[in-house]
């Protein structure tokens, strides 16, 4: 979650999608590994395409499983 961030910025740092007449950013979601390296990403240019709770939690023991 972000909160006050200059959403242009944000996007060029990320890949995330700007939309320059509203002045908002697409969904943008991230899995991070444990020493803070982007374990997975997920971009939205619509209402669909976002990380869901369930979702995550597989990913989680899906890599979490791979590791061992």
């Amino acid at each position: 979650m972000a909160f006050g961030l200059d959403a242009r910025d944000f996007a060029t740092r990320t890949g995330a999608f700007f939309d320059a007449e509203g002045r908002y950013l697409q969904a943008a979601g991230f899995l991070l590994a444990p020493a803070g390296r982007v374990a997975t990403a997920v971009y939205s240019t619509s209402a669909i395409g976002r990380l869901t709770a369930a979702d995550t939690l597989g990913l989680i023991d899906y890599l979490t499983s791979k590791r061992s």
